[in-house]
């Protein structure tokens, strides 16, 4: 399933396929010094795109994001790796849970910075709904 630290502890277990993975640098920072939330969640909405045109074969549209939580902050240097499973299908719609994790810089530990539920919506070359196709 995902990579671990330590296969004993849900803490250290990702779920899903790393989609995007990328560095954290100073021009990414808030006032206070750290990587401003808003880069995470571009991030994330980046890997959830991705997700989305694999299992949309096509293009594919953010509508909603629920149950956003920041958990720890992210710091220059830090290699952002993000994760990406799609929990839920519908006719044209679906639900990818996505999880932000952050290497540490110098450390390489690993912890758990945010995540997510972002719905996509399949859409045709005149932006309108298009319906997914089926699973194989």
């Amino acid at each position: 399933m995902g990579e671990t630290d330590d296969p004993t502890s849900a803490a250290t277990t990702t779920h899903g396929d790393l989609t995007v993975r990328t560095i954290a640098m100073p021009a990414d920072t808030n006032a206070n010094g750290d990587i401003f939330g808003g880069w995470v969640m571009s991030q994330m909405d980046q890997a959830g795109g991705i997700a989305g045109v694999e299992r949309a074969q096509g293009r594919v549209v953010t509508v909603s994001v629920e149950g956003m939580a920041f958990l720890r902050p992210v710091r220059v240097g830090d290699v952002l790796c993000v994760y990406t499973r799609v929990v839920a299908t519908g006719r044209t719609s679906m639900k990818i849970q996505i999880e932000a994790w952050a290497r540490r810089f110098r450390t390489r530990s690993r912890e758990k910075v945010t995540e997510g539920t972002f719905t996509f919506v399949a859409i045709d070359d005149e932006g309108r709904p298009r319906p997914i196709p089926p699973l194989p």
